[in-house]
């Protein structure tokens, strides 16, 4: 990606050695030719350890709002630090002081507990939605993603789908060391499809515990629930007693200052929030109502909720100074209409080679879809053509623009994105899709012959 990766050949050689895949993470392993290893991030770019530099729209999969290393942040961090330290195994009074920021920009949010990952976050919605209704069913939809436990990671297989010869994807474990019995409970509907909502609900309605869902599909190409299909989900839950959670990992303090239930004005039971609110600091959190969340307490009869971790005073101090930002400045404003006008640009390259394309979510983290028309759920998204998307964004980060090479990830805007070039990029987007469009006509070509 960079005109020459000596330093990354050697570190992931090295890295080999040390770890599988020689990644931390395995959502991190590129390939041996592309595996990106960064030196160095600030505002909306980084750069790797060839020095090569990119605007990125990836932003560690969405948790960076206001940009890398945004000093309102990381002072409030540092001093916190040298004046409080990080971590006490008590409580502290920033608990409340940012339960209080959650509350003012989500007002349907009563009570909350914190946690450490969007994942945790899920875990311990799902949990008290269980203890509470004293069901066991979760419903989940297809193309959402909702973390890295066991019962999560059954998803609808729609890249190995052929859709002439099968009803529906196959449900699989996403790879091995995933019981069969963690999808015991677990039912999986496509997104606005209210016949199959109604079928579940009548197949197995009185074990409902929760529907969990993510309005806008931050790991599909932010396909989003219609409104209507929203409040069918919120009345049928309220008829059948069952939790609606909505997952707000990705879109809670980005899309709006109030999340995705501010844009539609359907609220959840429950909500779970990560990324944004911490501006890349590891912090999350879940809450929702109070007799719902006032389910968890200490005895045989309460949901239990904990880690060492949780609400360490690092999380907790960025949380507050972002939160504080995102409330009472226009950070999103100015996230929102940067969006607006990179889409406007992509727009006239893609209109440039007669590619039709549709955006999908809000400019603050919006997918791309090569096609006709919109993805109303993930079964539509088969139908784009994402094999040149893939085509255009390894072409992209050749030259300095980093993205996820998956048009299921969406393009993330932080607020320092203001300041890019948008002429440079532009240009560039036109010199990635002209190389683009040539090999994919030239693969075309050849097999078709």
């Amino acid at each position: 990606m960079s005109h020459t990766k000596k330093h990354a050949t050697a570190l992931l050689k090295t890295a080999h050695t040390h770890m599988p895949m020689g990644v931390a993470d395995s959502y991190r392993y590129w390939g041996e030719d592309n595996t990106v290893f960064v030196e160095h991030t600030q505002g909306a770019t980084i750069t790797d350890c060839d020095g090569q530099e990119f605007i990125d729209f990836r932003l560690a999969y969405g948790p960076i709002i206001l940009g890398y290393r945004d000093q309102r942040v990381d002072n409030q961090v540092i001093q916190t630090i040298t004046e409080k330290g990080t971590i006490s195994g008590f409580s502290t009074p920033l608990d409340s002081e940012v339960v209080a920021l959650i509350k003012d920009l989500c007002p349907q949010i009563e009570k909350v507990r914190f946690a450490n990952s969007g994942t945790e976050a899920v875990l311990g919605a799902v949990r008290t939605a269980r203890g509470y209704t004293k069901r066991n069913k979760i419903v989940v939809v297809e193309g959402g993603f909702h973390g890295l436990y066991d019962e999560m990671m059954w998803k609808s297989d729609v890249d190995n789908w052929d859709s002439a010869t099968q009803e529906a994807p196959e449900i699989a474990a996403f790879g091995i060391g995933i019981p069969e019995s963690s999808r015991e409970h677990l039912e999986t509907i496509p997104l606005n499809d209210l016949e199959a909502l109604q079928a579940v609900f009548d197949r197995v309605g009185a074990d409902i515990a929760a529907i969990v869902i993510e309005p806008i599909m931050g790991n599909c190409g932010s396909i989003a629930a219609t409104q209507d299909y929203l409040q069918a989900l919120r009345d049928m839950c309220d008829n059948n007693q069952s939790l609606l959670i909505m997952d707000e990992v990705k879109t809670g303090f980005r899309v709006a200052k109030g999340g995705v239930q501010e844009l539609y004005k359907v609220y959840a039971d429950l909500t779970t929030f990560a990324k944004a609110m911490g501006n890349g600091y590891p912090v999350a959190a879940f809450g929702g109502r109070k007799a719902i969340m006032d389910t968890i307490f200490f005895g045989k009869d309460g949901v239990t909720h904990g880690g060492t971790y949780t609400a360490n005073m690092i999380a907790l101090s960025a949380a507050k100074a972002t939160l504080t930002l995102i409330r009472d400045t226009d950070a999103l404003a100015t996230v929102q209409q940067t969006g607006e006008k990179i889409q406007q640009r992509l727009s006239k390259v893609f209109n440039h080679f007669h590619i039709e394309h549709k955006f999908a979510g809000p400019a603050a983290m919006f997918g791309v879809h090569f096609g006709s028309f919109v993805p109303q759920n993930y079964r539509d998204w088969k139908q784009t053509n994402s094999d040149l998307y893939t085509e255009f964004a390894f072409n992209l980060i050749k030259r300095g623009i980093m993205l996820e090479p998956d048009s299921r990830e969406p393009w993330f805007i932080c607020e320092a994105h203001q300041n890019i070039d948008l002429d440079w990029l532009e240009n560039t987007a036109m010199s990635a899709m002209a190389e683009a469009v040539a090999t994919h006509t030239s693969t075309m070509s050849s097999s078709n012959k």
